[in-house]
């Protein structure tokens, strides 16, 4: 693949997993004692993952570039351990499709609002009727889906 087609394709397949991540998680929640012991463990597994990663790199930060972190850099963990607390809890009482189109609609909705901002890095990109009316048609697919 050339340009950015191995970019698309790596992204479409990470979402193409974040169903089944849920269900693993919602069948881990039935296992053990409570949802946030599954969500724990998930994220247990993935902090070693990613920490054999790191070490293999030899990429660990030093205590300065820690410090100079500002208190929402080290919220985006905070955010991944809600999504998957979450999943684990409402993706299998509502269901895969059901889960996923919420999230997707979410996902969509707040990244309008980050990219007509600028927010979080993201280049400013301001909101227009396209854009709204393609947010419209996914919120209609979520009624459409919950409908059945």
């Amino acid at each position: 693949m050339s340009g950015n087609a191995w970019l698309i394709a790596l992204t479409l397949f990470a979402g193409a997993l974040m169903p089944l991540q849920a269900g693993i998680n919602g069948q881990l929640a039935r296992q053990v004692p409570s949802v946030m012991t599954a969500a724990l463990i998930s994220f247990l597994v993935g902090t070693l993952a990613l920490l054999a990663v790191v070490l293999l790199q030899r990429g660990l930060p030093s205590v300065t570039e820690l410090r100079s972190l500002n208190w929402w850099h080290w919220c985006g963990g905070l955010l991944g351990a809600f999504f998957i607390a979450n999943a684990a809890f409402a993706g299998p009482r509502i269901g895969a499709l059901l889960f996923m189109a919420l999230v997707l609609a979410g996902q969509l909705g707040m990244a309008l609002l980050l990219d007509h901002q600028g927010w979080a890095g993201f280049r400013e990109a301001p909101i227009n009727a396209s854009k709204l009316g393609g947010l419209g048609l996914i919120f209609a697919g979520v009624w459409l889906i919950q409908r059945g």
